[in-house]
This record gives C-alpha cells, structure tokens and sequence, in this order.
C-alpha cells in the first residue's frame, strides 16, 4: 500500500514549491509533483534567457512577502539567476518533489484523495493543485503525438538533429533562436524547420530582430508556412514519427496528391500555446461560475471561474486550489455569498497563497507544529 501523505502538491512552480517548503517547516508529510525536469519549469520554459524577474506585488497588497526564502531580489535579476535561487533553496532543504510525473486524475475514497499521474498513485489527506495557468496545448493529430515537447527544456540535445518546431508566435521564435544559436556555436549544420498552420508568423519587433540577428550569423532555418500536423505514427523501426503536410495539390478528378515531411517525435517541439485549467477542473469535479450578465467585473463573458472558500478549498473537499491557476480572478464564497477575487498572477500571489493554504490545512489536520 503506498504511504499516505498529509499533503500531496500538484506542480513545482512557485506556489508548489512554497507548498512544500512550508509542509516541510511544519512538519507535515507532503509530496510534490512537477509534470517538468526541475522545479519552476514553466517559468524557464515561458521566460527567455536574460529577461527580469522583478518582485512584483499589486499596490493595494497589505501582506508583505510570506515564503523569503523564494521571493525575487529586490533589485530585479535575470530569469536564469533567479532559477539559480530556486534550485539552491529547493536542495538545501531536500525537498520533497518528485519530476517528470504527469498529472491525471484524482479519486476519493473513505476521505482519502488518491492521484494518479502516468508513473504511479499517491495517497493524501489533502491536495493542493498548484499548476499555475498556462497548460500547453495537446497537438491533435490522427494517432498518438504525446511525446512532443511542449517547450525547450535542454536545447543541447537538438545539435546534431534535424529539428521541427511548430506554432507561428514569440514562443515558438524564442525555441527556434535558441536551437539556431545552440547550434551555430556547435558548428552544426542540420537546419530548424520553423512551421506554422497559417501563412504568416506574428511576432513581436524585438523578437523578429533577434532572429533576423541569428540568421545573419548563420543559422539554417527553412520555414514551413501552412503546414498543419496530421498523423502520429510508428514506422517499421519501432520509431514514433510526426507527419506534417507542407502542401496540397488538389487533382480534377478529387483524388488529391499531399506533400509531407515526417520527423521523429523526439525532434519536434510543439509551441502552439497554452489554455487555462478549465478542462481540468472540469474533469476532476470542480465547481465552477460562468461570468455572465455583469456577473464578473475581471473576468471575461462567458468565461468559467473556480469556486472556492475563503481558504482556497474546493467545491471537493480536500481539494485545494492556488496561484496561478486561479488567476486573473476566482470566485469565493465569503459570508453566504459568492463574489468575483482579484487575483494577479504575480509570484507574490502564488507564495502568499501557499502560505494561507498550508496554514488551513494545518488547523484541518489538527497540526500544531
């Protein structure tokens, strides 16, 4: 029987790692768990290298910052430095998260929550989900693709490959610059197919100009506009490819003829966007509020907000909700009333949030470490 945790955290970002920080000064058995390779992976993922992190909090904020140990300098920093601090705080104090575990579904039983990911399932007390708001698109093709990449984690394993990218944004320009320069300082000659689904690449000016900067030192990329992914697929070696269409030749006779190109799915990285936790909450039993007829003054028409107590527990009881995957707003229900929260998606937020929910979960567990 696997062992029954106080506390079971979903995502390492900085609301899951507080989580378990926090866990860990109080006492509390806890796990945390991180879809990515290293804790704060979807910021290394969403931020490029050199941009600051700086140690915002909204003006009306009357809290100052409850985990230090994880707040930004106050001088901002670049983002890599950041990280440095992070993953310093995150080994001398051995915490407790274990990488690369996808998250599935959770299931109650007798008061017990059990989650399951694509490696195993763990028991909790509680759980808090901790998976911040931008959870990357699934590429939908006929067939599997679930093992392309959904952001660059280690850019050093594209030298020496041919490499496709997809998705015509500053995302997929940040990865594809990044791969041209990892593979132009290694001398390596294998090209980056950038392709998109429309016709035009939309990014921003100062994006457009680091890549125009890469190209004039050499690096080989071949765009592929219009090209849309269809079939996942194994070859005869076992090997699991993407196939992408880069053209159609529509025949008199209706029988039309496709130009593809097919990459194996370790070469592919799919940056086609993120979509909030919705479908998540949705799936796992949440209630959640539309905005409609003025209902919410932050979000927008027609959207979908989680419900939650003033503590950030769930409509499931045990199931606790922070950071960003709560932002821009939540619905809270406060004194018999359901009202629309303000909620940023600022690290502050999300360590301060920590710090409300272990301390909740402490006083429901009777803790008093």
């Amino acid at each position: 029987m696997n062992r029954l945790h106080d506390v079971l955290i979903i995502g390492g970002g900085p609301a899951g790692v507080a989580s378990a920080l926090l866990c860990k000064r109080h006492g509390l058995s806890y796990l945390a768990l991180e879809s990515g390779k290293l804790a704060f992976q979807g910021i290394a993922n969403s931020y490029p290298a050199g941009k600051p992190v700086y140690p915002s909090k909204p003006k009306d904020a009357p809290e100052p910052f409850l985990v230090e140990e994880l707040r930004p300098p106050e001088e901002a920093v670049a983002v890599e430095n950041y990280l440095r601090q992070v993953l310093e705080v995150v080994q001398r104090e051995q915490l407790n998260i274990q990488t690369e575990e996808n998250f599935q579904e959770i299931h109650e039983e007798r008061g017990i929550l059990t989650v399951l990911t694509d490696r195993g399932s763990y028991r909790a007390k509680k759980v808090i989900l901790a998976f911040g708001c931008n959870i990357p698109r699934e590429l939908t093709v006929y067939g599997d693709a679930k093992m392309v990449a959904k952001g660059l984690d280690d850019v050093e394993k594209y030298i020496g490959i041919r490499t496709l990218v997809i998705g015509g944004g500053n995302s997929a320009a940040d990865v594809v610059i990044s791969i041209l320069k990892a593979k132009r300082e290694a001398e390596d000659g294998t090209p980056v197919f950038w392709a998109h689904r429309t016709e035009t690449f939309r990014v921003n000016k100062e994006t457009a100009q680091r890549l125009g900067e890469e190209i004039l030192l050499g690096g080989n990329i071949r765009l592929l506009p219009g090209a849309i992914p269809r079939i996942g697929e194994v070859d005869n070696q076992g090997m699991e490819r993407l196939v992408i269409r880069i053209n159609k030749f529509e025949q008199a006779d209706g029988i039309d003829l496709y130009h593809a190109l097919s990459f194996p799915m370790q070469n592919v990285i799919a940056c086609i966007g993120s979509q909030g936790p919705g479908p998540i909450f949705e799936k796992l039993g949440l209630q959640l509020i539309t905005c409609t007829g003025g209902v919410c003054k932050i979000g927008k028409e027609g959207e979908r907000l989680a419900l939650l107590t003033t503590e950030f527990e769930s409509t499931r009881k045990g199931i606790y909700v922070i950071g960003g995957a709560i932002s821009p707003s939540f619905m809270r229900i406060s004194a018999g009333s359901i009202v629309e929260e303000k909620h940023p998606n600022l690290i502050y937020t999300a360590l301060n949030d920590a710090y409300h929910v272990v301390e909740a979960i402490r006083k429901a567990l009777g803790s008093n470490k």
